[in-house]
């Protein structure tokens, strides 16, 4: 028996941790019911307009971003931006007529999962942090469910509204099943040597990068090979840093598209603590070494990190301390065996698999009974 069409809008992005867990969330849709049509809204010139087609999905874009920190013009064009992006998206729902809209986060997400709610489409939140947004705490009014992954969300959220499903994870990473010798012929690394993955987010993030940078010739000398995602912005100067190193094993690159293959190769990995790195970390199992960011409101990585450190379940350097001691820690978790193999186990406890699914089951369970 076929299903019925459904159509359902998703609505968010800027970084890879909003990209990532609506793009699993359309997965998970896809799956429950395979005729489901999925719309991305995002925002002109961000990085979901490149990736959201790449996974397969159509995208419409909103001229919208978010105001500057320092004093610019551009912050004079945020009212005129919030106007056409607020009409852009009544006419996307107009004409696309969804049963849902769900919003993920970020610059987009507002304007769309408002105009949605006016338009009497149900609407629901995916929450990724344990501090949540102020455009999903704007929202959270008139949605019909959030989605969180942290317990404790009841001062942010109505409770009635909250459920507690975990991040989506990238279907590529959470079921993978990659030997670790296949990830290495990808990477062409070396079987013998350990392997440390650096990865700061999809943008990258300046001071793990400095510290990396700083650090290079010290890995080459331990024997230990290194996947290096750098983002593009501290790109060209990474890459030619590099250049000597290429046989000892040390990888750099802009952006890593096979995430599973990184996951797989890598012994231990170095990253910020953002809620959708963390769950990836979980689900792959790896001894971690997590240096949050500073630039976040409430400090939020910080919790998210010191979750994971007081279960003995990651290791923590501090963003202010990581040019420093990052590279001496992470060469001296690397040769204690008995150690990764603790924070591994314990890390891989944290896990939440099937989030996706949950969180898809939500939505359609809710389409079937209107």
């Amino acid at each position: 028996m076929s299903l019925p069409e459904v159509r359902v809008i998703i609505s968010g992005g800027g970084t890879g941790g909003h990209i990532f867990p609506a793009i699993a969330i359309a997965d998970a849709i896809r799956e429950l019911n395979p005729s489901a049509r999925i719309l991305f809204v995002g925002a002109v010139g961000r990085m979901e307009m490149e990736k959201v087609p790449a996974a397969g999905y159509e995208i419409e874009g909103l001229w919208i971003s978010g105001f500057q920190r320092s004093l610019s013009l551009k912050n004079l064009l945020i009212p005129l931006k919030i106007i056409h992006s607020s009409l852009k998206a009544r006419s996307i729902i107009r004409k696309f007529r969804p049963h849902a809209a769900i919003g993920v986060g970020g610059y987009a997400s507002g304007p769309t999962i408002k105009a949605a709610a006016a338009m009497g489409i149900p609407t629901f939140i995916q929450e990724q942090n344990s501090y949540p947004g102020i455009t999903n705490r704007m929202l959270a009014a008139k949605a019909i469910n959030i989605c969180v992954a942290y317990p404790g969300m009841e001062r942010f959220f109505p409770a009635g509204k909250i459920i507690v499903t975990g991040n989506p994870v990238r279907r590529e990473i959470a079921e993978s099943t990659i030997p670790r010798d296949e990830a290495l012929r990808f990477f062409d690394l070396d079987p013998i040597k350990p392997v440390v993955l650096v990865v700061g987010g999809s943008l990258g993030a300046r001071t793990i990068n400095q510290s990396i940078h700083q650090g290079l010739s010290a890995f080459a000398e331990n024997n230990i090979q290194l996947i290096w995602q750098t983002g593009k912005f501290y790109a060209p100067l990474a890459a030619e840093a590099v250049k000597p190193l290429a046989q000892k094993g040390i990888r750099q690159m802009d952006f890593i598209r096979n995430m599973e293959m990184a996951y797989a190769a890598a012994d231990i990995v170095i990253s910020r603590a953002g809620a959708i790195a963390i769950s990836e970390l979980c689900l792959a199992g790896k001894p971690s070494i997590l240096v949050p960011s500073p630039n976040v409101a409430e400090d939020h990585q910080t919790k998210n990190a010191m979750a994971l450190v007081s279960a003995n379940a990651a290791l923590m350097v501090s963003d202010a301390g990581s040019p420093e001691n990052l590279v001496n820690t992470a060469i001296r978790l690397v040769n204690n065996k008995a150690e990764m193999q603790e924070l591994s186990k314990n890390i891989t406890a944290l896990g939440k698999p099937g989030s996706a699914g949950q969180i898809a089951q939500i939505i359609l369970n809710h389409i079937k009974n209107q």
